[in-house]
């Protein structure tokens, strides 16, 4: 399949946006070497559903898109956007955000680069309290060597800071 397309950036794009057309209720029960990811936009999900769902990046300048909050019919269509995302899953929801990013680009050379991100204005404080909160951290063992990344529950991190 992957052969058609110039390079691998190409394959994945294509894959991204124009999905097979098949959804986990059609597949048989997975093999180890058959098993599977589907790569979809939102757009591309649409009529879609799986048992389980993978929204990355749910944090402001990227959902909504900074290049909608100049309008509130299109900060609308943003949230209608995410509330189509997040109905695809039928089993297993996850939603995701860094709490930093890299920026390309950027004009001032003595700022930095790294900033951090917020979640996104759609998924308000209100609200939190039904979802599982995790994190995750590297692992730095005494010699400084990384051991991987390890879950931590930050509700009992910070229940456990009062005690």
């Amino acid at each position: 399949m992957a052969q058609k397309f110039p390079s691998r950036e190409k394959f994945l794009s294509e894959l991204a946006l124009n999905p097979p057309d098949i959804t986990s209720d059609e597949a048989e029960d997975p093999l180890l070497d058959e098993d599977y990811l589907i790569l979809s936009t939102i757009h591309s999900a649409k009529g879609q559903e799986w048992k389980v769902v993978y929204i990355l990046n749910v944090a402001d300048g990227w959902i909504p898109s900074d290049m909608a909050v100049g309008d509130e019919e299109q900060i609308e269509e943003e949230r209608r956007l995410l509330y189509v995302a997040m109905t695809r899953a039928k089993d297993h929801l996850h939603l995701s955000y860094p709490s930093r990013f890299y920026t390309y680009g950027f004009k001032h050379r003595r700022a930095d680069r790294n900033m951090f991100s917020t979640r996104s204005r759609f998924i308000p404080e209100t609200i939190l309290d039904l979802f599982q909160r995790d994190t995750f951290k590297k692992n730095i063992c005494n010699d400084g060597s990384e051991t991987g990344m390890q879950r931590t529950n930050v509700a009992e991190k910070i229940i456990g800071l009062w005690d």
